[in-house]
């Protein structure tokens, strides 16, 4: 018998199938409806993905010739449209050459502004137009724990991005100059060589560090120049070509104290600096201080080391009649100091 076409629909929407418990349930139909890219992101994802689209643009790798040779290489960031760029000082130092190339491969001469070994940071400029600069945030307000993305060139591998938190704050590290640098970022973001000079970003897209050093062998201990001693060291740079210090002419080692000594003068320390090396002409020895003599105090602040002393001799000190304690022997000692804008070799 034909059913009518009108009225198959109907008879099979009204049969009941007999159920069957042991039955093997369909499959589900696929859903083919169209996903957003971003809907398959997480919330770090997403903010890790914000952060690079927003910084990238401003991240450069910097080829270094040497004598001829290509003596290596790092990476960099724009700090402001007229093409400053911001790296380590050891990734450019006794370059003779630099060349640029921006994210969007266009490839710069770029001239060396300034460096300053002693934070480990240079400054190179570029002619170019549409540049894309970063923001320095203020990195007073960093917390351990929150996120940390590094953005380089590791192994001319340019713009690769790894990402994690910040691991401790406070850390100190020496430069290839030997002098202790301060207020150092630990971040768990990996690095590798040719990351330095790179920045370290928030999750906001500013630069809360400068990528510098990585221990090996260990794994996820890295470390960054801050941004506040960027901005600071930078703007020099920008401005003078270099960063002004203080020095009163002595060589020193660190060495303890007899405790009797400590407690007869009562001091709040029990190490000096003990002066090994006088320059005659030195601000040091027109105060009338002699080898062998104990720098236990400079401007009212305790002296414990050679990196006590460094942080006091800065650039407002030249010139400037500055008292200084010593020990000579067991007696206490006071004299005017007056130190000397530091003068480096020639490179």
């Amino acid at each position: 018998m034909k059913i009518h076409p009108e009225f198959q629909g109907r008879r099979e929407r009204e049969y009941q199938p007999v159920r069957n418990d042991n039955a093997t349930p369909p499959a589900p139909l696929a859903d083919t409806t169209p996903v957003e890219d971003d809907a398959l992101l997480d919330g770090y994802s997403r903010t890790v993905n914000a952060v690079v689209n927003r910084v990238a643009p401003s991240v450069v790798n910097i080829r270094v010739e040497s004598d001829g040779n290509r003596g290596g290489g790092g990476s960099g960031f724009l700090i402001a449209r007229d093409g400053f760029i911001l790296t380590n000082s050891h990734v450019v130092h006794q370059g003779r050459k630099f060349e640029v190339t921006l994210h969007d491969a266009r490839v710069f001469p770029a001239q060396l502004i300034g460096e300053d070994p002693d934070t480990d940071l240079a400054v190179l400029r570029i002619d170019a137009p549409s540049l894309q600069h970063v923001r320095l945030a203020d990195s007073g307000t960093i917390r351990v724990g929150q996120i940390a993305v590094a953005i380089g060139s590791p192994f001319g591998f340019q713009q690769t991005v790894t990402s994690g938190i910040v691991s401790a704050l406070g850390r100190s590290m020496r430069a290839e100059s030997g002098r202790l640098m301060d207020d150092i970022i630990q971040t768990d973001a990996a690095l590798n060589p040719g990351n330095s000079g790179g920045p370290l970003v928030n999750s906001a897209g500013e630069v809360i560090g400068v990528n510098t050093a990585v221990i090996l062998p260990a794994q996820g201990i890295c470390f960054a120049i801050a941004s506040n001693t960027a901005q600071f060291v930078a703007a020099w740079l920008i401005k003078e070509g270099r960063i002004r210090r203080s020095a009163i002419g002595v060589a020193g080692q660190n060495v303890p104290l007899h405790p009797r000594v400590v407690r007869f003068h009562r001091l709040p320390q029990d190490r000096g600096v003990q002066i090994a090396e006088l320059d005659a002409h030195s601000p040091a020895a027109r105060a009338g201080l002699r080898q062998g003599d104990i720098i236990v105090g400079f401007k009212g602040h305790a002296i414990r080391n050679i990196d006590d002393l460094h942080k006091r001799l800065v650039a407002s000190e030249i010139g400037v009649p500055s008292p200084i304690m010593v020990l000579r022997q067991t007696e206490k000692v006071f004299a005017m100091v007056i130190p000397e804008e530091l003068q480096r070799p020639p490179k």
